[in-house]
């Protein structure tokens, strides 16, 4: 039970560091994804490496941390409201060509961030742009003027 126990404080002090790192440092990966590959990569490398750690320990930890995982998906489709607490929601950072300097900040994003991936989208002004939006994912989306 310690170990299972454990593992539930670990996966939520582990969110709330990915949550803190920002979305862009983890764009590739959903923090809920990272956190699985972490503490599964931890689990399963000391079950292998030391002796005092049993394979049964290694298998309370993993199958706390699958479980958690699934009821924290569970959760997030169905509760509305606590999927903004666990994903975050979409921030604005350009609108009408013109940078929105807290939410940037907040995002620690700086202009030269948000300009090279327009230039990426292959947009080449940020003047040329309607909105840009930091999404849950870590990646911006652009929305051209018309």
């Amino acid at each position: 039970m310690d170990l299972a126990l454990r593992s539930i404080v670990v996966f939520f002090f582990v969110f709330m560091l990915t949550r803190v790192i920002g979305r862009r440092e983890l764009s590739s990966l959903e923090p809920f994804d990272l956190i699985l590959l972490i503490v599964l990569g931890d689990a399963v490398q000391q079950s292998l490496t030391q002796d005092d750690y049993s394979v049964t320990g290694a298998f309370i930890v993993i199958s706390t941390i699958a479980v958690l995982q699934v009821g924290v998906s569970y959760l997030n489709f169905r509760v509305p409201r606590l999927r903004t607490l666990l994903d975050g929601e979409p921030i604005v950072v350009v609108q009408d060509g013109k940078v929105i300097e807290a939410n940037a900040k907040r995002e620690r994003l700086t202009i030269d961030d948000i300009a090279e991936a327009a230039r990426l989208q292959q947009i080449g002004s940020l003047e040329d742009v309607q909105w840009a939006v930091l999404e849950t994912s870590g990646e911006l989306t652009f929305i051209e003027k018309n």
